[in-house]
Parts: structure tokens; sequence; C-alpha cells
């Protein structure tokens, strides 16, 4: 799959934003030129998905560094270069599990608001029926 192309790549315009940042970062001597062999080939070229996101294992884990992020870890091929490297990636799996732990969590969050409105609603109607009473009695 391009860079760019689809899920796995940066949108078109995020390559110039890398190679400027790079360039901010990375200027050498008065040239001012940018080296771009620091950074990975996906930032700056097309790529193909050679594997597919996968779990890391736990080798891969204390070895790869793109595997701290994410758990998750896909192989590529830049098609310039012709460099195999790992891309840190996000699976479905994971994705669905944070999704459900967001809902559940908001859920949450409106179940103590709604017992909240619940608890403030039953004061305002004790001090309203108070407030009737005592003016029935000072009738």
């Amino acid at each position: 799959m391009p860079a760019g192309g689809g899920r796995g790549g940066l949108p078109q315009g995020s390559h110039l934003c890398w190679l400027l940042c790079a360039e901010g970062w990375g200027k050498e001597g008065a040239g001012g030129s940018v080296s771009t062999s620091n950074l990975p080939c996906w930032l700056v070229e097309e790529f193909v998905v050679a594997e597919e996101c996968a779990p890391c294992s736990n080798f891969q884990a204390k070895t790869t560094p793109e595997c701290g992020s994410t758990g998750y870890v896909e192989k590529i091929t830049c098609s310039s270069s012709k460099r195999n490297e790992f891309k840190s990636c996000r699976s479905a799996l994971m994705e669905q599990h944070l999704f459900w732990k967001f809902e559940g969590a908001i859920v949450g969050v409106a179940l103590v608001f709604a017992c909240l409105v619940i608890v403030r609603q039953r004061q305002l109607d004790r001090k309203a029926l108070e407030k009737v009473r005592k003016q029935i009695e000072s009738i």
C-alpha cells in the first residue's frame, strides 16, 4: 500500500511537514541541507505493507522500539530504497477495546451525574415543600 494512500500511510501533506520539521532541527552548516537518512523510509517515500499489523512477540517488544507505543507492528517495504522496516500500527481489535472502554467510562460518568441530579432535585423538592408548609401555617 503506498504512503498516504490509505490506512497505513500519512496524508500527502504530512510528508512535507516531516521534511520541514527535519530541516528545522537538522540544519548542517551554512548550506542548510537536510539529511533524510536518519528518518524512517516510510516518512519520505512510498511503501508497501509486507506483513499486516500484528501483536509484537516478547522478543520484538524488547528489541524493536516501534513496539513500544502500541504493542503492534507491521513490516513495510519502501519502494525506492527497497528497505524493510517495522512501523508501529494500531490494530482493529485494540481500537475496539479502547472504544468500549471509552463508552463504559462515558456511561459511568453519565450515571454519576444522573444520581447527582436526582439527589439535588429531591433537596429542592424538600425545600419547596417546607416553604409551602410554612406559608400554609402562617395563614
